[in-house]
């Protein structure tokens, strides 16, 4: 993955990091559109990204947002942390 393509990847990372906290906020509001754009969000990074040729795994960890931040997250450190 090229510099300015991790660049964009931190900054979606960053972008879903934002709309999981105002998930979290939104407790007994209506929170659906904001449910719909994570999860887009999540699964357009898998894409865009190519994560799944990092660690297969990541699929799976989409289901849970936390964990998939997280996830992300480890595969930026681990592969390319020489990069940042």
């Amino acid at each position: 993955m090229e510099k300015l393509e991790l660049q964009r990847l931190k900054k979606s990372l960053q972008y879903l990091e934002s709309k999981q906290r105002e998930l979290k906020k939104q407790q007994e509001n209506d929170t659906r559109s904001l449910e719909s754009i994570i999860k887009y969000l999540k699964k357009d990074i898998v894409h865009q990204f190519k994560l799944t040729d990092y660690d297969a795994s990541i699929k799976q960890e989409i289901k849970i947002t936390d964990v998939f931040i997280t996830h992300v997250k480890y595969i930026i450190e681990s592969q390319f942390s020489n990069s940042i």
